[in-house]
């Protein structure tokens, strides 16, 4: 499956922990070479780079913050001048930031969440577009721009989350316009949306509090990352989704809003 992924050089924001993580090893499976990074190289990183050195995978590990625009800009030149070019780009990087209610919210948290969930996509985007420009020609409109939003783009998140979910909302909104800017060079952009995924972003609730949720979900359960991961490569994939751009791919077990 997605054998045309094979070969493909593909570049994973944020992708040491949860779904980027997933996403990167079920990239590596599939054959391409594969561009991982986190904001620092803790634990977890490790681990994964210990796991895809373990698999013979193709990949090199860089260890930048997205939420500075030369960091993004750096990434980028760094995956290039490594692997000579980029066919595959996925925004992963992201996250809450804050979880604060209206009344408390301060400029700092403003800029925390945007410039992690925002400047992080628009940014290393940016400077990827001549690379991905170049692939789309190369390979003949077969390049391709993944962000991760979320279910909270469309309803707005949790209590005390408008932010992150004004931030995915944006993001969601941001790859429409870039359809209409792209497509003639040959460059699809979509988004995967997950919903209430198993991982560290849920992990200051109680259990009572995730069954609360998974009641909410017509498959009563919370998702796992690595049932978001064949998402990214179905949209990655041109002989798959090569019709495919300008949508958000809700991968949430049928949660819907209210």
């Amino acid at each position: 499956m997605f054998t045309d992924l094979n070969d493909k050089t593909v570049l994973i924001t944020g992708s040491t922990k949860g779904i980027g993580r997933a996403a990167a090893v079920a990239f590596a499976r599939a054959g391409a070479i594969v561009g991982i990074n986190s904001s620092q190289k803790d634990e977890a990183a490790l681990e994964l780079i210990a796991q895809l050195e373990s698999e013979e995978a193709r990949f090199a590990y860089y260890e930048r913050d997205l939420t500075k625009s030369g960091e993004c800009e750096s990434l980028i030149q760094a995956f290039v001048e490594q692997f000579g070019e980029l066919d595959v780009l996925v925004n992963n990087a992201g996250g809450l930031g804050v979880r604060k209610g209206l009344e408390t919210l301060e400029d700092d948290d403003f800029e925390r969440v945007m410039d992690l969930n925002l400047r992080s996509v628009i940014m290393t985007t940016r400077f990827a577009m001549p690379h991905l420009k170049a692939s789309a020609a190369k390979r003949g409109g077969t390049a391709s721009v993944i962000s991760t939003g979320s279910i909270a783009g469309r309803e707005g998140g949790g209590l005390g989350a408008s932010l992150y979910g004004g931030s995915k909302a944006m993001l969601h909104n941001l790859h429409r316009n870039w359809v209409k800017e792209f497509t003639q060079d040959g460059i699809r952009f979509n988004i995967v949306a997950p919903g209430t995924i198993d991982t560290a972003f849920h992990a200051d609730k109680s259990a009572e509090v995730k069954e609360k949720i998974a009641s909410t979900i017509a498959m009563g359960r919370l998702g796992t990352s690595e049932e978001c991961a064949p998402s990214f490569l179905f949209l990655a994939s041109h002989a798959a989704s090569g019709y495919i751009t300008g949508q958000v791919i809700d991968v949430n077990g049928g949660q819907m809003c209210p």
